[in-house]
């Protein structure tokens, strides 16, 4: 099966972060943990078992998912990056990432994680 497996979610929206889960469930890809901060993301990244990430670009009380952009990017593990639009800002390091854009259906994000074949 292409793309990756064990698919780490960073989402602190819980029905948006559910339905992720359903949807990798429904695609047979394994939920390697759900965070929705960047300490307990960062913890996750930590323990290891994840093959890809999808993150969401702004998480509550400020918080942006680049600290944990940057642990994935050093561990050479693939992320995309959820975003709700044009409000979100993209450093450069990190523009040329797969991005999921809000609203999500299965097939975009069955597709964006089969597009992570060969990245890091």
């Amino acid at each position: 099966m292409p793309g990756p497996q064990k698919i780490l979610i960073v989402e602190d929206e819980p029905l948006i972060a559910m339905m992720l889960e359903d949807f990798l469930d429904a695609l047979d890809r394994l939920v390697a943990g759900t965070a929705d901060s960047v300490a307990s993301a960062l913890e996750l990244v930590e323990a290891g078992g994840i093959d890809a990430a999808i993150m969401d670009v702004n998480l509550r009380g400020g918080e942006t998912s680049w600290p944990i952009a940057d642990a994935l990017a050093a561990r050479g593990i693939p992320f995309v990056l959820a975003t709700g639009g044009a409000g979100d800002s993209i450093p450069e390091a990190y523009r040329d990432r797969p991005v999921l854009s809000k609203p999500f259906t299965m097939d975009s994000v069955e597709k964006v994680l089969d597009s992570l074949v060969g990245v890091d």
